[in-house]
């Protein structure tokens, strides 16, 4: 079993920043990747960045050169940064974790609006 817990969501003006936390517990040595979804109102959720258990990462073309995914390994954490925000980018993003198993695991989600 994994569970993640966001944090970190919240209110920002267009051009503004926030930083996403998703802290993990549970069995993390089963984890083979993580990432980060999101589900705008009245559409489908939406792959926005992952990362390898190796590290390697990426990140959907929409966000290409704002958001970052990252990780502190040592605190079981994983972080994306959101920057130059737009109102499209409002949503409920969600952390996520796959096993190697297959197995995936989810977070209870955090909001983001971005509105002037």
């Amino acid at each position: 079993q994994v569970q993640l817990v966001e944090s970190g969501g919240g209110l920002v003006q267009p051009g503004g920043s926030l930083r996403l936390s998703c802290a993990a517990s549970g069995s993390i040595s089963s984890i083979n990747a993580m990432g980060w979804y999101r589900q705008a109102p009245g559409k489908q959720r939406e792959l926005v960045a992952t990362i390898s258990k190796g590290g390697s990462t990426g990140v959907t073309n929409s966000v290409q050169g704002r958001f970052t995914i990252s990780r502190d390994t040592a605190k079981n954490t994983l972080y994306l940064i959101m920057n130059s925000l737009k109102p499209e980018d409002t949503a409920v993003y969600y952390c996520y974790a796959r096993t190697y198993s297959g197995q995936d695991y989810w977070g209870q989600g955090t909001q983001v609006t971005v509105s002037s």
